[in-house]
């Protein structure tokens, strides 16, 4: 928790006038009782601790070693998880999930959202609910990939959720984590016709890019999701594809600007449109031997206004050249604790990540 100045000053003068106010609702016959007195600085004190210690927006990022799972938790305390990494291991990234959880207070997960039906992204599905309880399941709906890989984690996640409260979600959709603005802009291949509010403004970065061999397997599918508290924003797109991408961000930008960036396919190479969105942070959910593209990397990097990418894992492809400054590695070795990286935000667009690798930390001010 970090307070500005500011913040503290207006706090205490608020303390002050609360208990000027209680006091004076007192009768005079009263004033004189300690007893009074000291229920209304108890009180004050009460209210005090509520307000300092209310809770943020907290985002963990959790490793799963090349999947996805990113756990959101919202000042309510309601909780949505975004995929849930692979069903091998041993159970490893559910675990991990569970560890986080931890970390966030969470006993429960109320949303669950499958971005697309890929074993890295919804097969720890099984897992997860041997350790957590989940409310709500989410995904953009039944697969169109047929391999007996694909089928085997995509027949155990729909055995696991068939008795469940399963939704499927298309653009425009929102998952309703009270505290947060959760809007899915794609889905399915689709993605939304209105911009966003604040949105749809012309995307200059759009100019020149080339459509590549269109994909319409499951990463292509991947409901992608804009995270709102206040001033922050949050994108999430999953794995979705070069040109699902360009079709949401051009000609026009339908999400318009964001504070931070989850890189879509795990740092895989896409394009610059995702300049229009003006990401001041980056963060690269990578494993030390997939994802981390040095091409996906470079273009990410470039993105005008970007003060800094983050990573999950060092990616041993890229080398010196192209992975963060190792304090912004969550994990530096091929074999590791599994270190996740926790951003920490506020409703005035302020936020700060945290690496529990090496106890780093640095904070972005609102803007």
């Amino acid at each position: 928790m970090f307070w500005s100045r500011a913040t503290r000053l207006y706090t205490r003068n608020a303390l002050i006038y609360m208990y000027d106010t209680l006091l004076e609702s007192v009768p005079a016959t009263a004033l004189g009782s300690n007893v009074m007195r000291k229920g209304a600085l108890f009180l004050v004190v009460a209210l005090a601790g509520s307000a300092m210690f209310a809770r943020n927006l907290e985002i963990f990022f959790i490793d799963t070693e090349g999947g996805q799972s990113t756990l959101i938790v919202s000042p309510s305390g309601q909780t949505l998880l975004i995929d849930a990494g692979y069903s091998d291991y041993s159970g490893r990234d559910a675990d991990r999930i569970a560890d986080a959880a931890k970390v966030g207070h969470v006993k429960r997960i109320d949303y669950l959202l499958i971005t697309h039906h890929h074993s890295d992204h919804e097969g720890g599905v099984p897992n997860l609910l041997e350790r957590l309880p989940v409310g709500v399941f989410f995904d953009p709906g039944p697969s169109v990939e047929t391999s007996a890989e694909h089928q085997r984690t995509y027949e155990a996640y729909l055995e696991t959720v068939k008795d469940r409260d399963r939704r499927i979600v298309k653009p425009g959709d929102t998952i309703p984590v009270k505290g947060l603005e959760v809007t899915v802009v794609t889905a399915n291949g689709g993605h939304i016709d209105r911009p966003l509010n604040g949105a749809g403004q012309p995307n200059p970065f759009c100019a020149g890019i080339e459509p590549q061999k269109d994909e319409n397997a499951e990463n292509a599918r991947s409901a992608g999701v804009i995270v709102e508290l206040g001033k922050f924003r949050f994108a999430d797109f999953g794995d979705l594809t070069w040109n699902k991408e360009v079709a949401l961000l051009c000609p026009e930008n339908r999400v318009g600007k964001v504070d931070l960036y989850l890189i879509s396919h795990h740092g895989g190479e896409g394009s610059k449109a995702i300049y229009g969105m003006a990401p001041r942070v980056a963060i690269m959910n990578n494993g030390p031997r997939k994802g981390g593209d040095p091409a996906g990397w470079k273009t990410v990097k470039g993105s005008p206004g970007l003060e800094d990418l983050w990573q999950l894992h060092f990616a041993i492809a890229g080398g010196s050249a192209t992975n963060a400054p190792d304090p912004m590695i969550a994990n530096l070795e091929e074999r590791c604790a599994g270190n996740y990286l926790k951003v920490t935000a506020q409703e005035n667009g302020s936020f700060e990540i945290f690496n529990p690798r090496n106890k780093y930390s640095k904070t972005y001010p609102a803007k």
